[in-house]
């Protein structure tokens, strides 16, 4: 079962994180009193239902249900990759697995980050043959260009360097380390919180022992899930400096 997750972003922008199964849809906008929306989104220029995004097994689909405004999505951490969703527009699908929602307002733009789950590749070992089929799914789909993964890299960073080391490093200290990575001058500690957590649920899986805390165990099952199947190596110490 793969989940798409939506975070709020900027004020007024709904539940912290909402969780979306494959096959399930939710609304976004305004709302009201009388007809709320799954994703309420507070302000006066969007309108009351503005859009809805339906989950399909590794991407997403957006419609965009205003009359006159055009929906961007685009990949923050890409090439400057952007998507536009007219007016109207029914079941637009996002290929990004990584996205934030871009909603036109008299002030600026309203917006929200969506997290797609892992995509699906073909194995490049497969006889050629047998590239026909149903393609091969990674154990752990991870995007090494991703903010997420420079946060992974930044937790295992002491055992990597000293095997022996039992360091898990705080959230304060993953922000710190990664203040110079390329791309990561904004990143907050909100941010690494989310992606911690992103990283637990979506990409690694990885679940709590009895009675353990989840401020301690996220971080040390990532670094063990990560080492363990060498999801993180040494050589990718380097991407966390510029």
């Amino acid at each position: 079962m793969r989940t798409i997750l939506l975070q709020a972003e900027g004020p007024g922008a709904g539940p912290a994180v909402v969780e979306l199964s494959p096959g399930r849809e939710i609304t976004f906008g305004r709302g009201t009193a009388s007809a709320p929306v799954d994703f309420p989104l507070d302000h006066p220029g969007i309108s009351r239902r503005a859009g809805i995004i339906r989950a399909t097994e590794d991407y997403w689909l957006l419609t965009n249900l205003s009359h006159d405004s055009t929906l961007v999505v685009e990949n923050p951490e890409g090439g400057g990759e952007f998507l536009k969703v007219a007016p109207r527009r029914v079941a637009a699908p996002v290929p990004f697995e990584f996205a934030r929602v871009l909603l036109p307002v008299a002030d600026g733009a309203r917006s929200f980050l969506v997290f797609a789950s892992q995509h699906s590749f073909i194995d490049p070992d497969a006889p050629e043959t047998l590239t026909a089929g149903e393609p091969t799914i990674s154990g752990f789909s991870l995007d090494e260009t991703a903010k997420y993964f420079l946060v992974l890299v930044a937790l295992c960073e002491p055992r990597l360097r000293d095997g022996a080391s039992s360091i898990i490093p705080t959230v304060p200290e993953v922000l710190e380390r990664l203040s110079e990575a390329p791309g990561c001058a904004g990143l907050t500690r909100a941010a690494v919180n989310f992606h911690i957590d992103y990283l637990a649920r979506t990409k690694l899986r990885v679940k709590p022992s009895s009675g353990s805390r989840k401020a301690d165990w996220q971080r040390a099952a990532l670094v063990s899930v990560a080492l363990r199947f060498d999801l993180v190596r040494e050589e990718h110490l380097t991407r966390l400096s510029g």
